[in-house]
């Protein structure tokens, strides 16, 4: 299977994840007021939020390459998305930061929806 026989489904579930994650790795570039609340109160350093905006930038732009034809770079993207996203997810729990844990658990989704999608071209 190509990239060529993405469903329309599957195209939109991997162009969902690619908006999802340049979006809110300009937020953390940008120091948006809830990125900069939510990062202080998980125990994530300010310091640390061009980093990890560069890890979800990187995961954006091999999601992107995984639909214009290279599968194994999107599927490797996906993969370090997910492995970001728990580590969100477990960043919450540690801290005990539960009302918004939403949030990295829906990125967390999308990122596993997307390895799914690329992980059947």
């Amino acid at each position: 299977m190509s990239t060529a026989d993405l469903s329309t489904a599957g195209t939109a579930v991997v162009v969902l994840a690619i908006v999802a994650n340049a979006a809110i790795a300009v937020a953390d570039l940008a120091g948006a007021r809830f990125v900069l609340a939510n990062s202080a109160e998980v125990g994530v350093p300010r310091s640390w939020l061009p980093w990890l905006a560069a890890l979800k930038a990187a995961g954006a732009a091999g999601l992107l390459l995984g639909l214009l034809g290279a599968p194994p770079v999107g599927l490797a993207a996906a993969s370090g998305l997910v492995l970001f996203y728990v580590g969100a997810v477990m960043a919450h729990v540690r801290a005990r930061v539960y009302h918004n844990i939403a949030f990295p658990a829906g990125y967390l989704a999308l990122a596993v929806a997307a390895a799914l999608v690329l992980s059947a071209v």
